[in-house]
């Protein structure tokens, strides 16, 4: 819809366009399986960090489809290359080679240093892929024993079922079981994990931050001692990097902060900039684990797809990676200033790059504040049950940045006002 309609709406000039939105709400609760909680607005349109419903109302966009929308809404170089890339080739399946995965795997494993790239369609099927390439990786050697995974309490996986069998939240969990081949321990605890090793070990699963959980990074050396343990007792490593990789943290992959390289990793979310792909990164030292028929998908690795994960590496390598700090610093900056002015509403501030949290104190109705950010114009997300997450495009703006900290500071004080405000 232009947006000029989208004005006339907001003014009551166009009476129809409400109507519209009743109409698409009403479809929606007669034709989705409901088992999502989404608020009664419909999305039509976005650009950068905004996006507009279909009753032109502006939002501010500072979740990007859960870390996913790396460069923004309808950037122009996405747009361009998908429109070519549709006009020439989408998708052969996986029987037969095309020219942008074989492009994609190149860069990938460039940017990553790791050797080999296994593509899928999203996060869940890149952990589903990292929990065969271990099983199998045993099971080769004769060591059928060898297949439990130790993964952490708090942690997110996905939603399938081997992907929630070490998931370590059991409210995902409720209603699926029985689920086997996983221990969960303490988050952050080595001697936990040590403690849960023997020799049906496989390989330790690990976010190098808990996204999901509550956005919270894993204490200073625990990937480190990780690695060490997996190399004393010849045991995977495997990164889940779903949220955390392709630059939002200011690296490619969060588990450089620490100096650390994984056997395994999967990526996905930000990968694609919107367009749905995730991929397995492997040491070559696995590279023939999953040799052909073992593991596959019918859309994995389609030119599409490839295409925009390419335009998603050739942006970052541009410049925009390197800019991520600055953001991250100005975002932090800004949640610490509502943390000092609602003490008795933010309990900390955590996180790292452009995944970071404000978590809200013990009996603050967290629901209830974000409800208060939809009306606000602001959109985010909640995780780890209280804590509003800020996981923007990596495109935004300082100026954005701080519209969005004004807004939650004026729905914050809707709640309780600020003493110096």
């Amino acid at each position: 819809m232009d947006l000029t309609l989208w004005g006339l709406a907001r003014s009551g000039m166009a009476p129809a366009a409400m109507t519209h939105t009743a109409q698409l709400l009403e479809a929606a609760r007669t034709n989705l399986y409901q088992n999502y909680k989404k608020p009664e607005f419909v999305l039509c349109e976005g650009r950068g960090c905004e996006v507009f419903d279909t009753d032109g109302r502006r939002y501010l966009d500072l979740c990007a489809g859960i870390a996913v929308d790396t460069l923004g809404h309808s950037h122009p170089r996405m747009v361009t290359a998908l429109a070519a890339q549709a006009g020439k080739l989408m998708h052969v399946s996986n029987y037969f080679h095309n020219e942008a995965n074989i492009r994609l795997a190149e860069r990938l494993t460039a940017v990553t240093g790791f050797a080999r790239a296994l593509f899928c369609n999203s996060g869940t099927e890149a952990v589903e892929a990292a929990l065969k390439l271990a099983r199998r990786h045993f099971s080769a050697q004769g060591q059928t024993q060898r297949y439990r995974v130790i993964a952490f309490g708090n942690s997110f996986h996905g939603r399938t079922m081997g992907a929630l069998a070490v998931t370590g939240q059991p409210g995902y969990r409720e209603g699926f079981g029985p689920l086997v081949g996983a221990t969960h321990v303490r988050f952050g605890d080595i001697e936990s994990v040590r403690a849960a090793m023997g020799p049906d070990v496989a390989a330790i699963l690990v976010e190098p931050i808990q996204g999901e959980g509550g956005v919270i990074p894993a204490p200073e050396g625990f990937l480190g001692a990780l690695r060490e343990l997996c190399n004393e007792t010849e045991t995977l490593l495997l990164a889940d990097e779903v949220q955390t990789g392709i630059g939002r943290t200011g690296k490619w992959l969060a588990f450089e902060h620490a100096g650390v390289k994984a056997d395994a990793v999967a990526v996905a979310k930000g990968l694609g900039g919107g367009f749905p792909i995730g991929a397995m990164l492997c040491q070559e030292a696995l590279a023939a684990v999953l040799p052909p028929g073992s593991h596959g998908t019918t859309f994995g690795g389609n030119a599409l797809a490839s295409v925009a994960a390419l335009t998603v590496l050739d942006v970052l390598q541009e410049g925009l990676l390197q800019a991520v700090p600055a953001k991250a610093s100005a975002l932090t900056e800004g949640l610490t200033s509502l943390l000092e002015c609602h003490p008795n509403l933010v309990e900390t501030v955590r996180g790292q790059g452009l995944l970071q949290v404000l978590m809200l104190r013990e009996g603050v109705d967290a629901r209830a504040v974000l409800d208060r950010t939809l009306g606000a114009g602001l959109l985010l997300t909640l995780a780890g049950g209280r804590g509003l997450r800020f996981s923007p495009a990596l495109t935004i703006t300082k100026e954005e940045i701080d519209e969005g900290i004004r807004r939650l500071d004026e729905v914050l004080n809707a709640v309780t006002p600020c003493p110096t405000s």
